[in-house]
């Protein structure tokens, strides 16, 4: 296994990004090939470790995937890396459910047989920072919390104070970060601004980030550390199918409103025989040439709906692709961009359904059953994935695509024919790899009627 390291939090908020990411950058200026993974389904951060790594950035979720998925997906996205950084999820042993560790940062740590530098906010305690240590490294004798990364210090005399606390334990502090309004993120919806809608502004931060870190962490140590870890045996996974369909194009929406792709699901449509064709919805007047699949990713397209509304062109063109026959699958962003409105702007009214923006969040894994076939999915197909939306639709009509029990309450949600699934639902298809094959031969098939 690639040498790698866990970097993990007492809680949100308490700098995982922005230890992650800076240390991947003054890794990466060692000269070392880094690799970024996140834990659990969030895509925004591992758009920003795309940037400050140069390789796509990857997720670890052992509730969607499944604890057994975990290594694999490891290998596989860290192959040719020399170092790997495991950005964290919530709070260390934050997963599930409060009965267990399934899916938290620790579980995925012990499945990754991987070292955890814990970051700690110091910006409000003294003292009790020795306290918060010891109880996050007994929590867990399984664990192996490495070391301790103090955050937002106000003064040297701040970190000396800290710093004899916490030696007694035997824990090594092996970073001290000061407060630095310099590489404050915007955020939005309980999470940063994706890279696509400021990746200038993105770099020039991640610049800031890794010399901040490299001059505040001991980067020798953690490199240590990393490849002190011990090997996990075991395959990696693949994409790669063992009947791949015949090439088939499928047209893939991205930019700044819809940017929320599974690097894996992206993987499989090609391995499966797909020929990707990205397209903006914002900026393309017109679906790439000969699409025969169309899927519209999640993202934020209510910050662009005066924008999308404009591009009247395209949006027939994606109402005339829905009226084909053709395949189309929709997540969450996706589903809006399908409804007939959204907040008032026109969409592309190929879903019954007006959307509008909330107050109140929806957020959560889900267990989910599909009720009736789409392009990808077939009847009483059971799949895990997760929801995160502020919006809400008012319904019109349509077959429901899902059936899911939420805290013991039965809930119907999305959109699915033969020719469309559109839902709230994240997917990520590395446990579920036929999901690619499936929508490549709807896709074939559609084809085929059309020139019959």
């Amino acid at each position: 296994m690639t040498a790698r390291i866990v970097v993990a939090g007492t809680s949100s908020g308490a700098g995982k990004t922005s230890l992650a990411c800076g240390l991947m950058g003054a890794l990466r200026a060692r000269g070392l090939r880094v690799q970024g993974f996140k834990v659990g389904p969030d895509y925004i951060d591992p758009s920003y470790h795309t940037v400050a790594c140069g390789r796509p950035g990857r997720n670890l979720d052992a509730f969607i995937n499944g604890p057994e998925l975990i290594a694999p997906l490891f290998r596989h996205g860290s192959a040719e890396a020399d170092v790997a950084v495991i950005e964290g999820v919530m709070g260390l042993f934050d997963g599930v459910s409060g009965q267990g560790e399934l899916a938290s940062t620790a579980h995925v740590a012990k499945l990754l047989d991987a070292p955890v530098l814990l970051v700690v906010d110091a910006s409000a305690v003294g003292r009790s920072a020795a306290a918060i240590v010891h109880g996050y490294r007994s929590f867990d004798p399984d664990l192996e919390l490495a070391g301790v990364v103090l955050n937002r210090l106000g003064s040297d005399h701040h970190e000396q104070l800290l710093r004899e606390a916490i030696e007694p334990l035997g824990v090594p502090v092996l970073g001290a970060l000061r407060r630095d309004s310099g590489v404050v993120t915007p955020e939005r919806h309980l999470g940063l601004i994706p890279v696509d809608e400021r990746e200038p502004q993105a770099r020039a931060t991640l610049e800031r980030l890794a010399a901040l870190v490299a001059s505040s962490v001991e980067i020798d140590a953690v490199i240590a550390l990393a490849q002190g870890a011990r090997p996990v045996a075991g395959p990696s996974w693949s994409p790669e199918t063992a009947e791949p369909g015949c090439e088939t194009r499928v047209a893939l929406a991205a930019g700044p409103a819809f940017s929320f792709h599974y690097r894996e699901n992206l993987e499989l449509l090609a391995a499966a025989g797909a020929e990707l064709l990205p397209f903006d919805p914002l900026a393309d007047e017109q679906l790439p040439e000969g699409a025969d699949a169309l899927l519209l990713a999640g993202g934020f397209p209510e910050v662009f709906g005066a924008e999308l509304t404009a591009n009247a062109s395209l949006r027939s063109e994606v109402a005339a692709f829905a009226r084909s026959g053709r395949p189309i699958v929709a997540e969450c962003g996706g589903l809006l961009y399908l409804a007939s409105e959204l907040d008032g702007h026109e969409m592309c009214g190929v879903v019954p359904a007006r959307a509008r923006m909330t107050e109140r969040l929806t957020l959560g894994y889900r267990e989910a059953t599909a009720l009736t076939g789409t392009p990808c999915v077939e009847a009483g197909e059971q799949l895990r994935g997760h929801k995160f939306h502020y919006s809400e639709l008012e319904r019109e009509g349509g077959s429901c695509a899902w059936a899911m029990s939420v805290r013991g309450v039965a809930q119907k949600e999305g959109f699915a024919s033969a020719s469309l699934h559109a839902s709230y639902l994240h997917l990520h298809w590395a446990s579920s790899p036929r999901i690619a094959s499936r929508l490549l031969a709807t896709a074939e098939r559609a084809r085929a009627m059309t020139l019959a």
